[in-house]
């Protein structure tokens, strides 16, 4: 059976590295990633129904897995839609395709990113999650730019086993997603306290 490269680099170096770490007793403590979700929103969805198409066929070969239409779950005045209306697309990564998607997202996409100095490291929810924002979907290799209709963003969630926002920081990082470095503050006592 293929083992993608980020698979086999979880397991003999990320692993033991978060077990020597964090002082876990069991190898079944360490943290890991458990899915990854890519969401793409599609503002003239309702009205534009080649867009949509267009969408769910980019997100097919960003990912390789068949991506969902995710529908309205209210009324919405302001932006006319009504409920159940698509809105929107998504695809929820698991196991070894999960894997192979995080390699080429560290590797290839995110260093092509337009002025890209690292992703931001504010972006955990305290929960083991880190999301963030990918502005252009042509970062992707797979995307043919001559054939791309408009520039669309799209949403990635890592979710991970992790129990708080250190842990989950370095799991990604050693897993190699370019995060920004956490600087701890030394001292602020030091500081004017009228501001």
């Amino acid at each position: 059976m293929y083992n993608p490269n980020y698979k086999k680099k979880y397991f003999e170096e990320v692993r033991p590295h978060l077990i020597k770490k964090f002082g876990f007793s069991s190898v079944m403590q360490a943290p890991k990633i458990e899915k990854i979700t890519l969401n793409m929103g599609i503002g003239d969805a309702k009205n534009n129904q080649k867009s949509l198409q267009s969408a769910l066929e980019e997100l097919l070969l960003i990912t390789g897995q068949k991506p969902i239409i995710t529908k309205a779950k209210k009324d919405v005045s302001n932006f006319k839609i009504r409920k159940g209306f698509p809105v929107g697309c998504k695809v929820t990564l698991r196991k070894n395709l999960m894997y192979e998607f995080l390699e080429r997202l560290c590797a290839i996409a995110l260093p092509r990113t337009r002025d890209f100095r690292g992703l931001s490291n504010k972006s955990f929810d305290g929960f083991g999650n880190y999301s963030f924002g990918i502005k252009e979907q042509i970062v992707f290799p797979e995307i043919d730019y001559d054939k791309v209709d408009s520039l669309r963003g799209m949403d990635v969630v890592i979710t991970t086993s992790s129990k708080n926002n250190e842990e989950c920081y370095e799991l990604l990082r050693s897993m190699g997603l370019p995060v920004r470095e956490i600087v701890k503050k030394e001292d602020d006592s030091n500081e004017d306290i009228n501001g």
